[in-house]
């Protein structure tokens, strides 16, 4: 008899959760392993401004609860590490020295927020946000009603910044080219929206880079970020939103075509048969701008976790490639945006 097909996926998020969900429903006999970073079982990362609001407790944030993956047979491997996966055997390397075999593999790993190469050695001095742990620190770190200052704002920052206005706390927005993010905006596009996000209580500074950030600071602040035109931003944590960073450095071996992100075909397969991608750490292919492109926003990236499973199973599903992207300012100056609303 033959053994059961085993499904590796490497990610928890809504790509990945969304897959394991869809592979069960489809092959009650297959196994299904998950593995993943994160302490927490599957929580929305989208959602973790909402710690602002009260949501401190992890277990008010899950979208899954444990006893979930117990239900559907899912193996979930929490705190684990790829460190390298072989594509040509199928062989998955984990950071503790074990391996796991795999028929069928699907990266949903995501990314990792970007840091402007010029503050990386300062990175010690900018609290990150992109786990449940990470948050909580910024939470802990950040006095009632202190203030944030906030290099880039993507619209994952631009979300946690209304947040933070809305709590009564105070936020200082450093403009860059990754402001908006993944929008991809001109500075004349980008003058309506900053002054929608000044009219609701935030300061704004458009026409100067970071150059440092120190914990040398006068009054009372924690943090100082100086501007290259010698401006000091006084505050208590500094955020970077400069957009993601796609995870690949442990598929460098699988036999897979990579640019930034690992490249797929609009099916979500990449150039080895045995591997999918989906979310925000492929590039899917545009045929009609003969180009691969990002596609971002948690209702796309579970969709694509969805296909990708399907076609796993031997279907041929295609993403739509033509997803509509716009941004702009409501009539009552609310900001709209499909990285919302997908």
């Amino acid at each position: 008899m033959a053994s059961p097909i085993h499904h590796v996926i490497i990610g928890s998020g809504s790509a990945g959760f969304g897959a394991a969900k869809t592979l069960r429903a489809a092959d009650q006999n297959c196994r299904v392993t998950m593995i993943t970073m994160d302490s927490l079982p599957f929580y929305q990362r989208y959602a973790l401004p909402q710690i602002f609001r009260g949501r401190q407790d992890w277990r008010e944030l899950l979208e899954v609860p444990p006893a979930k993956y117990d239900e559907l047979d899912i193996k979930l491997r929490r705190r684990t590490r790829v460190v390298e996966v072989d594509g040509s055997n199928q062989i998955i390397s984990l950071a503790h020295q074990e391996t796991v075999a795999y028929d069928r593999l699907l990266v949903c790993t995501g990314g990792r927020s970007y840091l402007p190469e010029n503050l990386t050695s300062q990175v010690d001095l900018i609290h990150s946000f992109g786990s449940y742990e990470a948050a909580m620190q910024v939470f802990k770190d950040l006095p009632k009603g202190g203030s944030v200052i906030m290099i880039g704002g993507d619209m994952i920052g631009i979300d946690l910044a209304l947040t933070l206005l809305d709590s009564g706390y105070k936020v200082t927005l450093i403009a860059n080219q990754q402001t908006f993010w993944p929008h991809d905006l001109t500075a004349k596009q980008q003058k309506p929206l900053l002054k929608a996000l000044e009219a609701k209580g935030m300061i704004v500074f458009s026409d100067s880079r970071p150059i440092g950030v120190s914990d040398k600071c006068t009054n009372s602040a924690t943090r100082c970020v100086t501007l290259e035109d010698t401006t000091e931003v006084l505050g208590d944590v500094v955020l970077s939103f400069c957009g993601l960073s796609p995870a690949v450095e442990f598929m460098l071996g699988a036999d897979v075509d990579i640019e930034r992100g690992i490249l797929v075909n609009p099916e979500l397969r990449t150039s080895n048969e045995t591997i999918w991608a989906a979310g925000d750490v492929c590039q899917i292919w545009h045929d009609t701008e003969k180009t691969y492109k990002f596609y971002h926003g948690w209702k796309n990236v579970r969709m694509m976790g969805e296909l990708a499973a399907r076609n796993m199973l031997g279907g041929h599903d295609i993403f739509d490639v033509n997803v509509e992207d716009q941004i702009g300012v409501e009539p009552d100056g609310q900001l709209k945006s499909t990285f919302w609303t997908h």
